[in-house]
């Protein structure tokens, strides 16, 4: 019987299961892929903020049709899955992670240092907006919605000066030509699980997870549980202007923290570093330390807002 992989219908969903089918497939197992749509693909205007529910909206109809059995595996980009654990279902895999960076493409081909006062950034993303305020409070922010070619199109179109997508993204689609700069993390952190995808399956289904344990990276997974880790003890959800970077490096765990305010006029930065053995209590140090610094208020601010 055919292992049934939920993904959403974009380019880059696609792209995603159909690497995960075409891992499958190369092992020995039947796949067939069903294609589910979401609210954050249905609810095309206005930020994603605005969408009811707000976390979650690009995979709770992937995580229901896991607990009605109407597939077996939803493929997802681990930066939309929500901490909170759904009962009934498990993140089985964690596949090696692409670039977990964020890149600038700007109409005039021009670096974010250069570009001109108050030029006009588009993107969809709190904590990117959030950033580029706190390096440039000259720039306007201008919302960004989207599949990456609608995004690139409205570059062309005029309607932005730059926009700022994953450099995971638009390596996975052969689109790294668009990119004009990819930021330094000292500039910007990532979101959590950015560039890692999250192979997720009901708890009960031995047969799949044991299909699916090949595709596990153990490095990818242990950096991204820290930083899901931190996401959860904060508190923050999908959406805050909450930026995190987890990597393995020798026989250490490090992980780097970020919370701003929406205005990106506070920043508060924490980091820590373990060994490999507990990537979820890393998380949770260098979440507490970004409470110590005020990291709830910051995050309640930009809810209320």
């Amino acid at each position: 019987m055919a292992l049934k992989i939920g993904t959403r219908g974009s380019p880059l969903a696609r792209w995603q299961s159909d690497w995960v089918a075409d891992q499958l497939r190369a092992a020995g197992h039947e796949v067939e892929l069903v294609v589910i749509a979401t609210r954050g693909d249905k609810a095309q205007a206005g930020p994603i903020s605005a969408i009811a529910g707000g976390d979650g909206v690009f995979t709770k109809e992937l995580q229901r049709a896991l607990l009605d059995h109407e597939i077996d595996l939803a493929v997802h980009s681990l930066k939309d899955l929500p901490t909170a654990p759904v009962a009934g279902l498990a993140l089985m895999a964690v596949p090696p992670r692409a670039s977990s960076c964020d890149a600038l493409l700007s109409r005039e081909s021009l670096p974010f240092d250069q570009l001109p006062q108050g030029a006009t950034i588009g993107t969809g993303s709190l904590r990117r907006r959030a950033q580029l305020l706190n390096a440039r409070p000259d720039l306007k922010m201008a919302d960004l919605r989207g599949n990456i070619d609608t995004r690139l199109r409205k570059l062309r179109e005029g309607q932005y000066d730059a926009i700022c997508l994953a450099e995971a993204g638009l390596d996975r689609l052969r689109l790294a030509e668009h990119v004009t700069q990819v930021f330094p993390r000292s500039l910007m952190l990532p979101a959590v699980g950015q560039g890692a995808l999250g192979v997720e399956g009901r708890g009960d289904d031995e047969a799949t997870r044991r299909a699916v344990s090949t595709l596990d990276d153990l490095v990818t997974h242990a950096a991204v549980l820290a930083e899901r880790s931190m996401l959860a003890t904060l508190c923050g959800g999908c959406l805050a202007p909450i930026g995190a970077w987890g990597r393995v490096s020798g026989d250490q765990l490090k992980l780097d923290g970020v919370v701003l305010s929406a205005d990106g006029r506070r920043r508060l930065y924490a980091a820590g570093q373990a060994d490999t053995s507990d990537p979820k209590k890393l998380g949770k140090q260098v979440a507490e330390q970004l409470l110590a610094q005020g990291a709830a208020e910051l995050i309640e601010q930009c809810r209320a807002s």
